[in-house]
């Protein structure tokens, strides 16, 4: 089941799409969108974590610039996704992921226990909402704005993963090994280099990112640190 929540903060209101697992209640899990919004990819990984048995609310992140944006994953829409993140306030987006977690918080679904996910650009926002709010597990995939703020690292206090690919032509080989050493040895944190993977390999919806092996491989990954630290009851 779907349903759209709405979100208050001090200067609006945004959408938060919900989606309930078959059991109707379990732990809750912050899905945030990409540059291509919340649309079909968000909707492919949604119905992934409600079979699980998760409880899953991906907020609308782009409602200040142009509310209910979305577009197909193709190459053309490329730019207008990257323009939609050229204006996009990231202080007061931090503000609404945050206002996000704790309406997710708030469902009458949702067990107590919540998680986070991002991909690309909520890959960025999960590992800086990491910073500012614990979570039961954060999960960060190939954010490029990661390695510029790993100096807030030791504000985290959930477990948290990461995922890169080694061929990623938007951020360097370098700057995820720059990840690979801040985390070393951390406890409940780890990170994961798809060596063969570009940017956005897990995105199903977009033929020129996807690789299926590696995607595969990340996404099991992905299940089994869920598993260790959200279980579902």
């Amino acid at each position: 089941m779907t349903r759209i929540e709405t979100v208050k903060v001090p200067d609006g209101e945004f959408r938060l799409h919900v989606w309930t697992p078959e059991s109707g209640r379990g732990p809750g899990i912050l899905l945030i969108q990409e540059i291509f919004g919340v649309g079909e990819y968000m909707e492919a990984v949604a119905g992934d974590l409600t079979a699980m048995g998760y409880v899953v609310a991906a907020p609308d992140m782009f409602w200040r610039i142009e509310p209910d944006w979305t577009t197909r994953h193709t190459e053309e829409a490329l730019p207008k996704g990257m323009s939609m993140v050229s204006q996009f306030d990231w202080d007061k987006g931090q503000d609404d992921v945050e206002a996000a977690l704790e309406a997710l918080k708030g469902l009458p679904e949702v067990d107590g226990r919540i998680g986070v996910l991002g991909f690309c650009f909520g890959g960025t926002l999960a590992y800086l909402l990491a910073t500012r709010a614990e979570a039961d597990a954060v999960v960060s995939f190939y954010g490029s704005g990661v390695p510029g703020a790993l100096g807030a690292l030791d504000a985290v206090r959930s477990p948290l993963q990461f995922h890169f690919g080694g061929s990623d032509d938007y951020i360097p080989r370098e700057d995820v090994a720059a990840v690979e050493r801040a985390v070393a040895g951390r406890d409940r944190t780890e990170i994961h280099v798809q060596e063969d993977g570009g940017h956005a390999f897990h995105n199903r919806k977009a033929p020129m990112f996807y690789q299926p092996e590696p995607a595969d491989r990340a996404w099991r990954l992905t299940e089994d640190f869920l598993r260790r630290y959200l279980p579902v009851s």
